[in-house]
């Protein structure tokens, strides 16, 4: 990551302004897998422009499908997976490297995946031996259960798999979205289901492409559809528009969000009920969503289980901090490793700024304080630390993100857009 430090301008006058955020790229990548899945032209609007979205993009084009991107929408020739061996790089992209990985199983060529250094470094296990149960073969070039791994010549066939409910739901998913074109899957889970709303993301978009899936507490049933070509239409992201959020709830004043209220089916959408529990107020106009939260009020301390919703622990914990009282956040220790330790990581880099944080074994407990010291913020490869710690610049003076430039893995636009309520 190229370095670059961000200074972020603490303002004593409160926000009135709009922002648009982008797609998400969550919803965005599965919609992608669907349409390469599909026999037929696919086309996906208001696709996010972040690295995971184009790293997932290229991975398409160099198995030899067609995309062709125009501004915010892509068009997809799916169906012809190709024949040829080929190395997919999914750079720093987890959500991308998994789903990768199952559309490899179903190749018939030989596929490697690979990745930076800190993907190399996130375990895939649970998702590998899953697919060898349904007949993929699966080489490691390095250390078992981490990229880079190499899948084929062997296809996987229709099956059961048993795989835990309470590991990374894009294992889940992954297994899910193959299921069409192989016939129909049975995934039975081991263990109790803890991400639902991202399984039911899943399920969702392969259904607008025409898939049927059944999800239960213990099993998922994908029947034998094949997927039909759509056109697909990405919904605002609720993991970025949660900083925004956040940033007018400390700070103060008035934000629209433009078309926010026509994302229906993310987790993260609670961010909504959090900031009103802590004395925002929340509005639907038309198709907006507008937080509203009065300069210099008394922020109420939060007890909250994250643990559907774990991206938006960096950008919460700003909040805790500005709160008065002791809050929690709990069901999210499996976040320590996501694109960083986003628990110690965090609270690293909070208690050097003087915060009362400290890392439990399934979350953080955090305590209000009246005020913090700047500093220059590390943000250890991780876009959503770096959002946070921004927004936390504009009530804290002389606070500078470093590495800055980490938010295109979500949001390449995030400084531009964001200029007003960052200053």
């Amino acid at each position: 990551m190229m370095s670059s430090v961000r200074a972020i301008n603490a303002s004593r006058t409160p926000l009135d302004c709009t922002v648009q955020v982008p797609g998400s790229k969550s919803i965005a990548n599965r919609a992608l897998v669907c349409a390469a899945l599909s026999h037929g032209e696919s086309v996906i609007q208001n696709i996010p422009d972040g690295d995971d979205t184009f790293a997932m993009l290229d991975a398409l084009k160099a198995m030899g499908l067609p995309c062709q991107v125009t501004k915010n929408q892509v068009t997809v020739i799916g169906g012809d997976l190709g024949h040829s061996n080929v190395t997919l790089n999914a750079r720093l992209a987890g959500t991308t490297s998994r789903f990768l990985t199952a559309v490899a199983a179903v190749r018939a060529g030989g596929t490697t995946i690979d990745g930076d250094d800190a993907l190399r470094r996130r375990p895939m296990n649970d998702l590998h031996d899953a697919l060898r149960q349904i007949g993929a073969d699966i080489r490691y070039s390095g250390s078992n259960g981490l990229l880079p791994v190499t899948l084929g010549p062997n296809i996987a066939r229709s099956g059961v798999v048993s795989i835990r409910g309470d590991i990374s739901s894009q294992f889940i998913s992954a297994l899910m979205m193959i299921g069409p074109v192989i016939g129909g899957l049975t995934i039975q889970l081991t263990s109790q289901l803890v991400s639902r709303p991202y399984v039911d993301m899943t399920r969702v978009v392969m259904e607008s492409f025409g898939a049927r899936v059944t999800v239960s507490e213990k099993i998922i049933t994908v029947h034998a559809d094949s997927y039909k070509p759509a056109r697909f239409v990405v919904e605002p992201d609720f993991s970025s528009a949660a900083v925004p959020i956040v940033a007018t709830t400390i700070r103060g004043g008035k934000i629209r969000l433009t078309g926010l209220g026509l994302a229906t089916t993310q987790s993260d959408a609670c961010i909504l009920d959090i900031v009103q529990q802590s004395g925002a107020i929340v509005e639907r106009e038309g198709d907006d969503i507008v937080v509203t939260s009065q300069m210099g009020q008394v922020l109420q301390p939060l007890q909250l289980h994250l643990s559907d919703s774990s991206d938006l622990v960096p950008i919460v914990a700003m909040l805790c901090l500005r709160a008065t009282g002791t809050s929690s956040i709990d069901g999210v220790g499996f976040i320590r490793a996501k694109e960083s330790d986003r628990l110690g990581d965090l609270t690293r880099e909070v208690v050097k700024l003087g915060g009362r944080i400290e890392v439990l074994p399934d979350g953080l407990e955090i305590q209000g304080v009246d005020s913090l010291n700047g500093q220059t913020m590390n943000t250890y490869d991780d876009h959503r630390l770096a959002m946070a710690f921004a927004v936390l610049g504009t009530v804290v003076s002389g606070i500078s993100v470093n590495d800055s430039a980490v938010v295109s893995k979500s949001w390449p636009s995030f400084w531009l857009d964001m200029a007003q309520v960052l200053g």
